[in-house]
């Protein structure tokens, strides 16, 4: 692996169509938590490496519920990325964040309920702080790169993600605005949970496309026309991420939080050399192996 800087991406499948993105390849990953979503592409811009994650396989063909997030953080930890972009569609619970605006959100509300939501557990116990969910850094990177993109950018906000693959019902809808949050998705979690626990920065650019369900004027969402806000979206994702991995080249060494998530959370004494040599990426740094 080159000691070029490693910048993992998570979102839709044609996101590596970026300008300037050169010796673009696919890569197959392994890692002891299964398969990620698909095969991994891998692309150079100038000094960076970006690692691509297609969320829900090409075609998208796994549901929120069945994307294996914790192979996908794995693969991306593997293959060096120590920065995690992730591109995610909305649902808008406020007024002001309307379709085509972009949020940074810097909270999250946990909601789901099917899902692997640690690399801990099976005889390794850990407990990371998850009290400021995205990398503030990070966050202020995407910031950055989103100056003069012609778009409308809220830039905190607190994100409840659901199951799905359902959309909310209308009692949902105005249940999330009265806990106060702003936007609605299916797939940060357990993403921002299992990076933290990988000790790798996390932010999410997230993409508003409908109002939910609560603005009763407006009709109930729609597979439509959450595609149709997507399609118009594309490109600024992609010049936005783009942006940002150059930014990040530019940026020295890591001194947020998140680097050093794992220093004090492993509660387990005498690990088996099994469960070390599974968890080995993930503690490594601060756990010794077993003798």
């Amino acid at each position: 692996m080159s000691a070029r800087r490693v910048i993992g991406v998570i979102g839709g499948s044609g996101l590596y169509e970026l300008s300037g993105l050169t010796n673009v390849h696919e890569q197959a990953v392994e890692t002891p938590f299964g398969a990620p979503s698909d095969k991994l592409i891998v692309g150079d811009l100038d000094d960076v490496r970006l690692v691509f994650v297609p969320r829900h396989g090409r075609g998208h063909r796994l549901t929120p519920s069945e994307v294996p997030y914790a192979a996908n953080i794995h693969a991306l930890k593997q293959l060096g990325a120590e920065h995690v972009l992730s591109v995610s569609a909305v649902g808008s619970l406020r007024e002001e964040i309307a379709p085509g605006h972009v949020v940074l959100p810097d909270q999250l509300i946990d909601r789901t309920k099917a899902r692997r939501s640690s690399f801990f557990g099976e005889g390794v116990v850990g407990h990371v702080s998850f009290a400021e969910p995205f990398c503030h850094e990070l966050r202020n990177v995407l910031l950055g790169a989103l100056e003069g993109c012609g778009t409308t950018v809220h830039p905190r906000g607190t994100l409840v993600v659901m199951e799905g693959p359902a959309f909310s019902t209308r009692a949902e809808s105005h249940m999330y605005r009265s806990w106060g949050a702003h936007i609605i998705g299916m797939t940060a979690l357990p993403e921002a949970k299992l990076a933290r626990e990988a000790e790798l920065c996390y932010a999410t650019l997230a993409l508003s496309t409908d109002y939910d369900c609560w603005r009763e004027e407006e009709e109930a969402v729609t597979v439509d026309a959450v595609v149709a806000v997507l399609k118009r979206n594309v490109s600024l994702a992609r010049e936005v991420v783009r942006r940002a991995a150059l930014m990040l080249a530019k940026t020295p060494a890591r001194t947020c939080a998140c680097s050093r998530a794992t220093e004090h959370a492993i509660m387990t004494h005498d690990i088996s050399p099994q469960d070390y040599a599974r968890l080995q990426l993930i503690i490594g740094r601060t756990i010794p192996a077993p003798a």
